[in-house]
């Protein structure tokens, strides 16, 4: 019978014990099986992947790729081959664009697996043996020390400075302190420190554990069955799309079928020429090139975001974050660069040391009254930073080609190791022989290390600052050794209070010769007191600017982490999130805090608060879906394990790429390629551009189409012939059409795009505020059109054909012109800025003159040569589209000032 211990974290030791029917030992082999039996293994199950075929068929559910379908169908039924391959073309090409956009498998179990080790050291029969982590079950006795990564949950039964690293789990920054201590039912998993979790790894110390957790039945198993329960969801963009989809479908439909019952009913056209018309009418009102032209937008905006370190996952999500109202960020790894950096040093009797510098980088120097302090003339300086070499484990690894440094070891010691680096004297104190150590102990919140030095032993600590006062008599200062006196207490214990308060994580150093060659935890007194070191994990440089980017935009930045409160605070304070002036505000809350609030009081709090700390990924996952109940866009960066529901939940999620899990970027749209949080504005900016030009490729193609309509159902009530060819109607549509629309898709931004507030979430493609524009481009196309065709018709049809098609491509590439930008004159952004427009019109010229003028294939398209006067005639008519855009414009901005 299976059975699971709800809050282990509560339990007495004994209780967990008895509880799951094992004891200090371990199990034996055969309850260790029957329980693999009844509990399965110790796996995460993997999810069922969507399969190639299903993946390829939904390529197909667009309504406007349905309609072209039917318009293929119906073409070859009545023996119109060449249109009929044409449009499959489209259809396959369409299709196979989107296919290879989309095709990549859910990752996120499969990453959830891969953070699980192979092996694990476990007691079975009394005897220690090492069992593949699948073999694991509840009830086992595990065996951890430094190095080890946790392959299951479990409750600690004994411990000696054990320590474990939880960030990508639980979003907290520095290495955890564990112990047995009995914590309440409802402390956080952040705060449960007589547990370890699986997936997270050891820092230091040993430890003994009893597994009460195993597969889905953990905190990050727990993590895995909340993914799988967050829908797939249509991107904004997607539903955008579809609506624009739905618009032309109706109108190519309605179209179509009103010219069938126009020419069957009233003109009495025979049914095949009847159907062939209505085909027609059919492909001029489907944009065939809109699938393919939104993929070719989409493109370029993650293209451009890839030069600017954003690497886009999933293509829709290009245009969404132009829309996004709210940024749910993380701090570790996201606005903070995740490596602890001592900012400050303070030694008794002198003023603060500013150290320059961020990260692991050993480059800075120490700063004091604004002038740079040579080390080696500061003796208590040199003695500080000796002890910060000493006693020390960490280590770093060096990438020349990347000039990346990468910790090995503790976060704390790394950032002391960097600090004596930057003091240039650690090189002659790394030899030094170690004789014993103590790694950190957080009983009595101290390290040592004891060395030897001219027949003397020397013990080296760091640790705790108010733990290391008690047990000091003296002070070290630039004078010499004197008596640690009340005056200097004072002094010292404010500067520890002033640092807490400002969020630093606060260090002591000390020392004192000792007569033995071992560390006596009992014996660590008598020290010389040297100075203090404050460190914090620092903002990125560009954070501020960018939180101050995303606010000018109109965009709400809300830190959400399992970091304390006091430092989530603090860097958001730094960063700009909240200001400065509201200390006497509620500015942040914890879970603890949130949990206790009723339905109203939360959304409350949502609506007013922008940090949030302590938090567990159900409450991530919480504010994400308030947020978007409330109505609001939003955009989630993180780059843990505990951050993947909420990235997956949100409109657009955001991973870190290079300290980021496997799970966060697997789950995300976007990845930032250097972790960096203003790359986040950028992406926004981009996605920007990508919907203007999504609307404005779109209404290119939309203008044309309809205008191809009208000029068709005109003209069969006119008592007119067809003035144009579905195959000829298929030219415009894909060859000019497909050109310059392409080229449009590459139109950069105008310098004012930041400046505006975010777009409507329901803001369709097409509104009302472009119908003028469109109704003014589609009565000059259609008018040129039916009087070319009126004036030619008696010169043959082919020639008035000839004419028709030739306005019609001409007013097309006038329009490109006018769509650059729907609000300034395109002289005003410069009317040959873009390369690659001029060279899209360039080759549709040169496209235009060959099909009407080669002989084959102006037969093969049923045209027939112009003279080169009217073909400049056309061409100057056909300019008019671009004169109407821009007095259209002129008025528009001259009423807006008004």
């Amino acid at each position: 019978m299976k059975k699971y211990l709800k809050y282990p974290h509560s339990l007495e030791i004994k209780v967990v014990i008895d509880e799951l029917t094992t004891n200090i030992n371990g199990l034996s082999n055969t309850d260790a099986q029957e329980r693999l039996t009844t509990y399965g293994p110790n796996e995460i199950p993997e999810t069922k992947s969507i399969s190639i075929f299903l993946l390829l068929l939904k390529q197909f559910k667009s309504w406007l790729v349905i309609i072209l379908i039917i318009a293929a169908i119906i073409s070859w039924i009545t023996g119109h081959i060449l249109d009929t391959w044409v449009i499959i073309a489209v259809v396959f090409i369409n299709a196979s664009i989107g296919f290879s956009q989309e095709y990549r498998a859910d990752k996120a179990i499969a990453s959830l697996r891969k953070m699980i080790v192979k092996t694990a050291k476990v007691l079975r029969n009394g005897k220690l043996i090492t069992v593949l982590t699948p073999q694991l079950v509840p009830g086992d006795v595990l065996i951890l020390e430094e190095g080890d990564s946790i392959p299951a949950d479990g409750r600690i039964i004994q411990s000696k400075n054990f320590r474990t690293m939880e960030a990508s789990l639980t979003g907290e920054s520095l290495p955890i302190s564990k112990n047995k201590e009995i914590y309440p039912k409802e402390t956080v998993l952040a705060d449960r420190k007589n547990m370890v979790l699986k997936g997270t790894f050891v820092a230091g110390g040993y430890a003994k554990i009893i597994i009460t957790g195993t597969g889905i039945r953990t905190a990050i198993g727990d993590i895995s069955e909340t993914l799988g329960k967050i829908e797939a969801k249509r991107t904004n963009f997607m539903k955008k799309t579809d609506v624009l989809a739905k618009y032309m479908s109706v109108i190519a439909i309605t179209s179509s079928v009103l010219i069938f019952l126009i020419g069957y009913f009233y003109r009495h056209f025979e049914i095949n020429e009847i159907l062939l018309i209505s085909i027609a009418a059919l492909v001029a009102a489907v944009p065939e090139g809109l699938p393919a032209v939104i993929s070719i937008v989409l493109a370029i905006g993650a293209s451009r975001m890839a030069k600017r370190n954003a690497i886009v996952r999933e293509f829709t999500a290009t245009e969404t974050l132009g829309a996004v109202t709210a940024i749910l960020t993380d701090k570790t790894g996201t606005l903070t660069q995740n490596s602890l950096t001592v900012k400050k040093v303070f030694i008794p009797g002198e003023s603060d040391y500013n150290v320059t510098g961020i990260g692991w980088f050993p480059a800075g120097n120490f700063i004091q009254h604004k002038n740079i302090i040579t080390v080696e003339k500061n003796r208590a300086l040199q003695r500080l930073l000796k002890i910060a070499t000493i006693s020390n484990n960490s280590e770093f690894r060096y990438d020349k080609k990347t000039n990346i440094y990468e910790l090995i070891g503790d976060p704390t010691e790394g950032a002391l190791s960097v600090l004596a680096r930057k003091g240039r004297i650690r090189n002659e104190y790394t030899q030094q022989k170690k004789i014993d150590d103590l790694p950190f102990n957080s009983t009595i919140k101290l390290r040592a290390t004891l060395t030897k030095e001219d027949e003397n032993y020397q013990l080296y600590v760091t640790g705790a600052p108010e733990k290391l006062l008690e047990r000091s008599k003296s002070v070290f200062t630039s004078q010499g050794v004197i008596k640690l006196k009340k005056k200097e207490k004072e002094q010292i214990q404010q500067k520890i209070s002033g640092w807490s308060n400002q969020a630093m994580r606060v260090i002591a150093l000390a020392y004192k010769k000792q007569d033995t060659n071992k560390i006596d935890e009992q014996a660590i007194d008598n020290l010389v007191f040297v100075g203090l070191t404050g460190m914090i994990d620092p903002p990125r440089e560009d954070s501020k600017e960018a939180v101050k980017k995303c606010k000018q935009a109109g965009i709400r930045v809300i830190m959400v982490t399992g970091d304390h409160v006091n430092t989530a605070v603090a860097i958001a304070k730094t960063t700009g999130i909240i200001e400065d002036n509201t200390e006497n505000d509620i500015v942040a809350l914890t879970e603890q805090q949130l949990l206790q609030l009723n339905e109203d009081e939360f959304e409350k709090a949502i609506k007013n608060i922008s940090v949030f700390a302590r938090l567990t990924p159900k409450m991530k996952l919480r504010i994400a879906e308030r947020l978007q109940a409330m109505g609001h866009l939003i955009a989630m960066t993180g780059d843990g394990v505990n951050d993947a529901p909420a990235l997956k939940q949100a409109d657009v999620g955001i991973s870190m790429g290079i300290m980021g899990t496997d799970v966060a970027r697997d789950n995300s749209d976007l990845v930032l390629a250097d972790d960096n949080f203003s790359t986040v504005v950028n992406a926004v900016e981009e996605g920007r551009i990508v919907f203007t030009n999504s609307r404005q490729t779109s209404f290119f193609l939309v203008t044309t189409n309809i205008a191809e309509s009208a000029t068709l159902l005109i003209s069969i009530l006119l008592g007119l012939p067809l003035p144009l060819t579905a195959t000829q109607i298929l030219w415009l549509n894909l060859v000019t059409d497909g050109v310059t629309d392409m080229a449009l898709a590459t139109e950069s931004g105008h310098g004012d795009i930041m400046k505006s507030s975010p777009l409507q979430k329901d803001e369709n493609i097409l509104n009302k505020n472009v119908l003028p524009f469109l109704f003014i481009n589609v009565i000059l196309m259609a008018g040129l059109s039916l009087a070319a065709f009126y004036f030619y018709i008696n010169d043959g049809i082919e020639k008035a054909r000839t004419a028709v098609f030739i306005i019609m491509a001409f007013t097309q590439l006038f329009n490109v012109f006018n769509l650059r930008s729907i609000r300034k004159s395109v002289f005003e952004i410069g009317l040959f800025s873009n390369k690659y427009i001029n060279l899209a019109v360039s080759v549709s010229i040169l496209l235009l003159i060959l099909v009407t003028e080669v002989p084959f294939l102006a037969t093969l398209f049923h045209f027939k040569s112009l003279y080169i006067v009217d073909f400049v005639i056309l061409f100057a008519l056909s300019s008019l589209v671009l004169w109407a855009g821009e007095l259209y414009k002129s008025l528009i901005k001259g009423a807006s000032k008004n």
